[in-house]
């Protein structure tokens, strides 16, 4: 840095450096002249030039400082706007930071309600889990009942006992009812005569069910309808000799499959062991249409009570009869009551009317038209009352 009239100038600065190129000039000058000893008249033109070259440097100089200070504002100028630019910088960095501030809030009750519904979803899936254990443990359950027949037949007499017991009263029903013969029925409906009492016995032709199910060439599909067509005709033939006994039961009995998938197999693809029930006078029920039919039977059995109780009921109407008499008879006289005190008050209403008229009379009286030998005033009022 070099300072030239109290303004610092950078070595590098061009100008500097034509200044000091140009001083260096002139002394170099100088020196040739002093050396070589021309004369003053040679000189003056050197000067004039130096002259020339003092007043370039000096409009040199001025320049520098007129640039110096245009630097000056640029630079204040260029603070300013930096200043500036900071503090909408600052304040759009105060808006971002807000704004990601709500949105990581927003964000975070978003997350914090997705893992509360996670963990309730969770919770769901633990009990349909649990829920799911426990059926198949239950089907297993089922399954170990089904494979003995002996546990087979008590899964379906329950079964029909629970339906038996919806649809009607306890004392329209017998189960494990003995008949004359020493066979017993899983359940004895007392339907009145005719039809008589009915019998309704459980069957479960299981296996042969699960073999057609498991039949998956054409010769064992044929096989397992076999079994099927023999083991229901089966049931049927023993129903229909066990349980229809005439002058005891009902000339048909009721064969209850607790199955509805086993009752539809056989109402679809084996019609004619249907109608072999038919023919034999055995009906075959499924859980559904066992708890239509007993509401046919309940329908029967209300209507035969309503018949037994006829004669009760025939006695209470007669004594309902008498009392609605009775209670005309007292209307009657109330009413013959209530002409008489009509009557009562209709010569009340004229007795008190024709008071009014002689009142009126009376008030309209003038006395002092009255003679001293004028008529007493009883017989002005007697004639004027005829």
């Amino acid at each position: 840095m070099i300072q030239i009239g109290g303004q610092m100038y950078s070595i590098s600065d061009p100008l500097v450096i034509a200044a000091l190129g140009g001083a260096v000039l002139l002394l170099m000058l100088v020196l040739i002249l002093r050396a070589t000893g021309r004369s003053a008249r040679s000189v003056e033109p050197i000067a004039y030039h130096m002259n020339l070259l003092a007043h370039r440097v000096e409009a040199l100089s001025d320049g520098q400082q007129q640039l110096a200070g245009g630097l000056h504002h640029v630079s204040e100028a260029q603070a300013v706007s930096q200043s500036a630019m900071l503090k909408v910088m600052e304040q759009r960095l105060a808006e971002v930071s807000q704004k990601m501030g709500e949105n990581l809030q927003g964000t975070a009750m978003r997350t914090a309600r997705s893992l509360g519904e996670l963990q309730q979803r969770l919770e769901t899936i633990d009990k349909a889990q649990a829920n799911i254990e426990k059926l198949s443990g239950n089907v297993l359950s089922l399954q170990d009942i089904l494979s003995n027949k002996q546990t087979r037949g008590a899964f379906g007499e329950i079964q029909l006992h629970d339906i038996v017991q919806k649809a009607l009263p306890s004392d329209a029903y017998t189960m494990q009812a003995t008949l004359s013969n020493g066979k017993r029925a899983d359940c004895l409906i007392h339907l009145p005569n005719p039809p008589g009492p009915i019998v309704i016995d459980s069957k479960f032709p299981l296996e042969a069910y699960e073999a057609l199910r498991r039949a998956e060439t054409p010769l064992q599909v044929t096989e397992a309808q076999r079994l099927m067509r023999a083991a229901v005709r089966a049931h049927i033939k023993a129903i229909s000799e066990k349980y229809i006994l005439e002058g005891e039961t009902a000339d048909g009995a009721i064969m209850f499959l607790p199955s509805e998938a086993v009752y539809a197999e056989l109402h679809a693809n084996f019609p004619e062991v249907v109608r072999d029930g038919f023919a034999a006078k055995v009906w075959i029920v499924s859980p559904t249409t066992c708890m239509a039919t007993l509401h046919t039977m309940r329908a029967i059995l209300k209507d035969a009570r309503m018949r037994e109780q006829a004669g009760a009921i025939r006695a209470t109407l007669r004594l309902l009869h008498r009392d609605v008499e009775l209670v005309v008879e007292r209307v009657d006289k109330l009413n013959t009551h209530f002409n008489q005190a009509r009557g009562d008050l209709e010569g009340l209403s004229t007795a008190a009317e024709r008071a009014g008229k002689r009142a009126a009379r009376l008030d309209n009286f003038d006395f002092e038209e009255l003679a001293p030998e004028a008529a007493p005033v009883a017989d002005l009022l007697t004639k004027g009352a005829l």
